[in-house]
């Protein structure tokens, strides 16, 4: 089975980060995401820098469906430039159940197309 990748994303507010987590569950791309309240972002964009309040999402996948979850995230953000990061994960240092339940549950059943 493939290796465990968690990917790093951030969302304007909670319905949107709802909605992508309950998206990437419900198509099998991810075991599980994790939502993050109370983010403040500072960051440069076209010239000057900005500030917002975002929430972050963990979402625990395979590498084997790690591009169809971006496209995804990419899919459902209002942002021009949504920030998506991979982390790969260290299975030797990791818990070896949590590694082979995310497995699991990503590949109950084939991912739902994107649409």
């Amino acid at each position: 089975m493939g290796s465990v990748i968690f990917l790093y994303a951030t969302a304007p507010n909670e319905a949107v980060a709802k909605a992508i987590a309950g998206a990437l569950v419900e198509r099998n791309l991810a075991a599980c995401v994790n939502i993050i309240p109370g983010m403040i972002s500072v960051y440069r964009w076209r010239g000057g820098v900005e500030e917002a309040n975002e929430r972050v999402l963990i979402v625990k996948t395979i590498e084997e469906r790690a591009a169809a979850a971006r496209a995804l995230i990419a899919s459902l953000h209002p942002y021009e430039t949504p920030a998506i990061a991979a982390l790969a994960i260290d299975h030797d240092r990791s818990s070896r159940a949590f590694c082979d339940w995310i497995r699991n549950a990503c590949i109950e059943s084939p991912p739902a197309t994107i649409s």
